[in-house]
């Protein structure tokens, strides 16, 4: 069976329904923690990275259409070598994680909203659940994930929207005024490298372009439309958070805090209802990152790059990819801390930014970009990996031994594969 194609509404669904999910739940106490009272700023910061970073993509993505995304990028700027083929892995990789990152979004919110008690085994029970169910819904193909994603996230905005407005009216000045003291703008620089990981979900559309209608024009436009309108989400979600909950609460609450700070204006209402819109938000973070997952998985496959049990030609056959990319996730999400993986997802998706832009430096004249913007873009976001990395050592020893161990994992496993399989990556890509 054939998957009918993504709609342009349905494609800008899917990638805002991942961005929110990812850091305005599952991270913020995080973040406030980092940034105090910059944190709209750094929201602001971050949403400027991304920008920068989708430059690149919006121009390779509307041209070079394949569902390995980012990867196809590099392969066409940097040849087939074994650094292409160990980013390929570690692109795979961050879908993984991911993956685990929502599943304990979900539950931390989850268990709270039931009364039941937050244990191991109670946060694991739900984590198997609530993977199970998206990794089912997947299964059905591509439109069944655009249509789900789009009245997830209809009805977490709409939530989101009351929460927006009816927190201006009670916003505490004092609580919202930036401080740019040297102290205050380190920590906003860091939470905005940080949050990064927020804006993310973009990569998605290229993740799925052979699956989206006109491709050409609906890839760019996805991108740069779903960034924008999460920008400006995020900046006034945060200033209606801090503006009712002192910093300390909502520190304090961590991956709850958006629930807590609805109760000055809302009450014990605001708080289910919010609560509820968490779940909206992590579920179609949840289910758009399955399915990017699984397309990588496929991609991968198809591109010689995975064991060939992982390809899924079709939604009803060879669902290995889908399956073995779902049952990673849950094992990280049993076995690592919600910070930590945020870092080092953040950090992985750096250093594929950065091939991106050096790949699209090459490209730039085949397929159009100013050359001296991309590389002012590929300073910018160095500058943003080498801060990330010496803020895992200065914070996170064992976060930065992590990222290495996992950067040249990639490398030994590529290198292996090459030389017991005897196989390269295939440029295969339909370029329009």
């Amino acid at each position: 069976m054939k998957s009918k194609k993504l709609s342009l509404v349905e494609v800008i669904s899917m990638a805002v329904g991942t961005m929110i999910g990812a850091s305005i739940f599952s991270i913020f106490g995080f973040g406030a923690q980092v940034a105090g009272q910059d944190l709209p700023e750094a929201f602001l910061l971050s949403g400027v990275y991304a920008l920068i970073v989708a430059y690149s993509y919006a121009i390779l993505g509307s041209k070079i259409v394949s569902n390995a995304g980012p990867i196809a990028f590099i392969l066409k700027g940097m040849g087939d070598n074994i650094f292409t083929g160990a980013l390929s892995i570690l692109m795979w990789l961050t879908y993984v994680v991911s993956i685990s990152l929502f599943v304990k979004g979900f539950a931390g919110y989850f268990l709270p909203l039931v009364h039941v008690e937050p244990t191991t085994f109670s946060i694991g029970i739900v984590e198997v659940v609530v993977i199970s169910f998206f990794t089912a819904l997947n299964f059905f193909g591509s439109k069944a994930v655009g249509k789900a994603e789009f009245y997830i996230v209809l009805t977490k905005l709409s939530i989101l929207m009351i929460f927006i407005l009816g927190g201006f009216l009670t916003i505490k000045g004092n609580y919202i005024i930036p401080v740019f003291d040297n102290s205050h703008m380190n920590g906003l620089f860091n939470a905005s490298i940080i949050f990064f990981l927020s804006y993310m979900g973009f990569g998605l559309i290229t993740n799925a372009s052979e699956n989206i209608k006109n491709p050409k024009k609906n890839v760019p436009l996805a991108i740069y439309a779903s960034i924008i309108i999460v920008m400006i989400i995020y900046v006034l979600i945060s200033l209606v958070t801090l503006g009712n909950l002192p910093l300390a609460e909502i520190i304090k609450a961590q991956e709850n805090a958006l629930a807590e700070a609805a109760r000055p204006f809302l009450g014990s209402f605001g708080f289910l209802l919010i609560s509820i819109g968490a779940l909206f938000s992590i579920s179609s973070a949840l289910n758009a990152t399955i399915f990017g997952g699984a397309n990588i998985a496929y991609s991968l496959a198809k591109d010689g790059e995975l064991p060939e049990s992982f390809e899924r030609k079709v939604w009803f056959k060879s669902t290995e990819g889908l399956y073995f990319t779902a049952g990673l996730g849950l094992l990280a999400a049993l076995f690592f801390d919600l910070s930590e993986i945020a870092i080092i997802t953040s950090t992985v998706f750096t250093v594929i930014y950065i091939f991106v832009l050096i790949s699209h430096i090459k490209l730039s004249k085949q397929y159009g970009g100013s050359k001296p913007l991309i590389i002012f873009n590929l300073i910018i976001i160095f500058v943003v990996f080498v801060a990330l990395m010496k803020y895992q050592w200065e914070t996170q020893k064992n976060v930065f031994y992590t990222s290495v161990l996992i950067f040249l994992g990639a490398i030994i496993v590529e290198y292996l594969v090459r030389k017991i399989n005897k196989r390269n990556l295939k440029q295969i890509m339909t370029i329009s």
